[in-house]
């Protein structure tokens, strides 16, 4: 059984966050550590100056609200983490610090740039070195 998950969420898309937890509560082990994380693309510095002052801050306290949302719908105790950057690499570089043994992510519907799963998605399963479940 898997030890250590971590659930990379998109806030715009909680309910595809709900399903990663359900997934990873029925195939992690009873003690395994869960953690959920969300990914707030870095905001260049040319739009900085026209954002509100706090935008960042206000941006990441409302994501991390999010997470604790999905957190307290089970009584098993979760990390949450909100972190800033590109998600795919922040997710892997998350993975290998916190030694995941698995990454459980949400693959939104197909578009014009990636047909079969998203472009993050299909980075984080290319390069991951820990086990990866897509879910769709």
């Amino acid at each position: 059984m898997f030890k250590t998950v971590l659930l990379p969420v998109d806030v715009a898309h909680l309910d595809e966050g709900h399903k990663t937890l359900e997934v990873a509560l029925s195939i992690a082990s009873p003690d395994a550590a869960i953690i959920l994380l969300y990914v707030m693309e870095d905001i260049p510095n040319w739009t900085d100056l026209d954002l509100p002052k706090d935008f960042k801050e206000n941006s990441m306290l409302k994501a991390r609200k999010a997470l604790e949302s999905i957190a307290e719908t089970t009584d098993r105790a979760l990390q949450v983490e909100v972190r800033t950057g590109h998600a795919y690499s922040t997710i892997l570089k998350e993975a290998e610090e916190m030694n995941v043994d698995l990454i459980i992510l949400a693959s939104h519907k197909p578009g014009l740039k990636e047909y079969f799963i998203g472009s993050n998605t299909s980075k984080v399963v290319n390069h991951a070195d820990c086990s990866v479940v897509v879910l769709r």
